[in-house]
């Protein structure tokens, strides 16, 4: 990173630049004229020791920090107004290009048993450090006069961070106990930054596991999907299945594991297949809602297992059962139910269909009906079935690949002859009543679903006149003629 100032050049160890420098005075100062002690912590120490980018910073002061954040802000040439959450001695601003500032004041914590809602009072920077999560959370710097840029670290997150370690403060397991949700931002940064998690923090999730019952589903599924969008998400998810936190938020998936054999025939171990699945279409994009496709696509596999005799172990139908359990799956994790349910249905449902086309003769028909059921999410469904090609024998799996790529090829040639691809059939249902004078009736679908599927199966070419010509047919065989 080019950097023309430091915190070094102000006794700080930090990189910083200019623009994160002139977002920190204005607090310093601020602290200063009102006489309170001010600290960065947290996660803008942490990212800027392992060189990671920031978008925010956080203040704690032992004082007001509604009144800190009121000053500071007034000191920024544009003035950024002020949200206060007087309930909880908070506040935030944002900078015009967007980095946020959040303010609170010192305060030390204790728990109930019944609930993760803390009582809070107000404390001193010791006691703010000792309620952190993790030591690698609990960094600060002083931004006060005496000591500026000086690195308060009391439970050595500088070496933790240097190590690559993940480690509660304190006992690890008050902490979970605590707070609950602790235990999945344990494994949420170890999956993103790389990280491994301190053996006795590790036990003490698998100890304080039944505990994540008392955090609501919003906050659970916002922590999924921060694993599930980190670069390599299998990290995340082998640590929520070995602690068996997967068992209590996400059973179907602990469904798919294991591998069962009769008559020396078996079948793969569907969990770590899917996690394959997962992190090769995280190596492809970023798109959350294609990784949770990924998640979700065999998911029906121990609903639908069977052994039949002389052939081994079928699925048979698992895409149909997983689009049906795709919608009740999101309800639970309270994820959205509108257009990413219905796309991450959509390529559960269609999973398998480009992979048997590369099984058989390809005729046009069968990528027409391809290239018009996936519509605009084609080139993600293929993403997706190609990241769903895995097996330990190289040679199978590159055959595979070849086969999938005459596939793609295939499609690109009928998609660029007949358009089908987000296409319409040039005959709707309105024409259709208007034609024959008839309400909206079956006969009005049936004569659509002829039109379409003639299109499809190239009896008839994707152009309206021969299609009115075969809607005026197919109305004939219905008995119907036009009005004249």
């Amino acid at each position: 990173m080019a950097i023309s100032a430091t915190f070094a050049a102000l006794n700080m160890d930090i990189p910083c630049t200019d623009s994160e420098l002139q977002k920190i005075r204005p607090v310093a100062q601020a602290a200063r004229e009102l006489g309170v002690p001010c600290y960065l912590v947290g996660g803008f120490v942490r990212d800027k020791l392992l060189g990671r980018p920031t978008k925010d910073a956080d203040f704690v002061c032992v004082g007001d920090a509604l009144a800190l954040a009121q000053k500071a802000a007034s000191l920024f040439r544009s003035s950024p107004k002020v949200t206060l959450f007087k309930t909880f001695g908070t506040a935030h601003f944002r900078t015009p290009d967007g980095f946020d500032l959040e303010f609170v004041g010192a305060r030390k914590e204790s728990y109930q048993r019944h609930s993760r809602n803390p009582v809070v009072e107000p404390g001193t920077l010791a006691d703010d450090q000792n309620r952190r999560d993790f030591t690698i959370n609990a960094l600060a710097i002083s931004l006060n006069e005496a000591d500026f840029g000086t690195l308060v670290d009391p439970f050595g997150g500088r070496e933790d961070l240097k190590e690559g370690l993940i480690r509660t403060p304190g006992e690890p397991a008050i902490t979970f106990s605590d707070d609950p949700l602790r235990m999945m931002r344990a494994i949420r940064f170890a999956t993103q930054l790389g990280f491994r998690i301190h053996p006795p923090t590790l036990r003490a999730i698998r100890e304080q596991r039944d505990r994540i019952r008392i955090i609501t589903q919003e906050r659970i599924t916002d922590e999924l999907n921060k694993i599930i969008a980190a670069p390599k998400p299998s990290v995340g998810f082998k640590l929520l299945f070995d602690t068996k936190l997967l068992d209590l938020i996400f059973p179907q998936m602990v469904d798919l594991a294991g591998a069962e054999f009769v008559d020396g025939l078996g079948h793969k171990d569907n969990f770590y297949h899917t996690l394959q699945v997962l992190d090769n279409v995280a190596a492809r994009t970023n798109n959350l809602w294609l990784r949770w496709a990924a998640i979700l696509h065999d998911i029906a596999k121990p609903a639908t297992k069977r052994f039949e005799e002389g052939h081994g172990w079928t699925f048979h139908g698992h895409e149909v059962v997983g689009g049906r359990m795709v919608p009740k799956i999101f309800n639970a994790f309270k994820l959205p139910l509108g257009d990413p349910m219905k796309y991450v249905r959509k390529l559960v449902e269609l999973h398998l269909r480009p992979i048997s086309l590369s099984k058989e003769d390809i005729t046009d028909s069968a990528i027409r009906r391809l290239l018009f059921d996936a519509g605009a999410d084609f080139d993600d469904l293929m993403t997706l079935c190609e990241s769903d090609i895995t097996s330990k024998n190289k040679a199978k799996v590159q055959r595979f690949l070849d086969n999938f790529e005459l596939v793609k090829e295939r499609c690109v040639e009928v998609e660029e002859k007949d358009r089908i691809r987000n296409w319409q059939p040039p005959i709707t249902g309105e024409l259709i009543m208007e034609t024959f004078g008839i309400p909206p009736s079956r006969a009005v679908g049936d004569i659509k679903d002829a039109i379409r599927n003639a299109i499809l199966d190239g009896v008839i070419p994707n152009e309206y006149d021969a299609a009115y010509g075969f809607m005026i047919q197919k109305a004939a065989e219905l008995g119907l003629s036009p009005v004249k």
